[in-house]
């Protein structure tokens, strides 16, 4: 006896093609039914997965000062660029995120407000911050936030996304003091993600040298929208990323310049040769809280 199969093919070759094809479409409407049924994520829209060790989706990154704004989780797919989906406002969505262009990429979930206009001058730090009232300047970073404030006088007068160490490679906390300047600094222990030259860190700023003779700095780096270095302190620089990895074409983002330059003063930046140097009477350096909370699925 043949198998049921081929008694069931016997009889569907005898059908006419208008009848094959409405048979063929039903099928395909009772497996996509099955699949949503036992499988529902199988059908639902795309989106970085849970156990992704790239800790790609920053919508699990969880900032105090954006929970009173509005936003929605959006995977960005192939088409997508930062100028493409919000053209002249990218620069917002970029700071709202703590990315740079370059770390944007398919696959990735990023965060993006429902009114552009909540996020127009965002910035978690306060506008005045009492202990700064005393001092000319005045770094104030918050880790939780991850998020860097200038003071002069206790007033805020920028602001910048930051990167602070990964769990194991902590940020020091505390009360610091820039201590050295150079603007050509580059890393005696990492390199790039290419492998080729010392990772470059420049318009480093010193702050601290611990105890085994490790240095702490404030310098340029990538910023992938969470925590993501070894102990220092990174902010944006689109021009070393041009430098270095040939994107982007048009550099935008150059914090770290604008904080080199205020930190160490129009006068002193105006000689300086790019060796490292000491710098007198630097401005005090404040690191204050805990990493951000990283939640195990999105909160939109």
């Amino acid at each position: 006896m043949k198998p049921d199969f081929w008694s069931a093919w016997s009889r569907l070759a005898s059908w006419s093609l208008p009848q094959r094809i409405i048979c063929v479409i039903l099928s395909a409407v009772v497996i996509a039914v099955a699949a949503a049924i036992i499988h529902p994520k199988s059908t639902a829209d795309p989106a970085a997965s849970p156990e992704d060790r790239a800790k790609e989706d920053l919508s699990r990154y969880e900032y105090p000062s954006q929970k009173p704004i509005r936003w929605k989780a959006h995977f960005v797919r192939p088409q997508d660029s930062l100028e493409r989906l919000f053209g002249r406002d990218w620069v917002l969505v970029a700071r709202f995120n703590r990315i740079d262009r370059r770390h944007v990429y398919p696959g990735m979930t990023i965060k993006v407000p429902e009114n552009i206009e909540d996020i127009r001058n965002y910035t978690p730090m306060p506008g005045f911050y009492e202990p700064a009232r005393r001092h000319a300047k005045y770094i104030y970073l918050s880790v939780p936030e991850q998020w860097l404030g200038a003071y002069e006088y206790g007033k805020l007068v920028f602001s910048m996304p930051a990167a602070t160490g990964i769990e194991g490679h902590l940020a020091p906390t505390g009360l610091f003091k820039a201590i050295a300047y150079h603007r050509k600094h580059a890393s005696s222990l990492y390199k790039t993600a290419k492998g080729d030259i010392r990772y470059p860190m420049d318009y480093a700023i010193l702050f601290f040298i611990d105890k085994e003779n490790y240095l702490y700095w404030i310098h340029a780096r990538d910023l992938p929208g969470r925590p993501a270095s070894h102990g220092c302190i990174g902010v944006f620089d689109e021009a070393m990323q041009k430098r270095v990895y040939g994107v982007p074409d048009k550099p935008v983002l150059e914090d770290a310049k604008k904080l080199y330059v205020w930190t160490i003063g129009e006068d002193l930046f105006a000689v300086d040769d790019g060796t490292q140097q000491p710098l007198q009477n630097g401005p005090p350096i404040e690191i204050v809280g805990d990493l951000p909370k990283r939640l195990s699925y999105s909160l939109r």
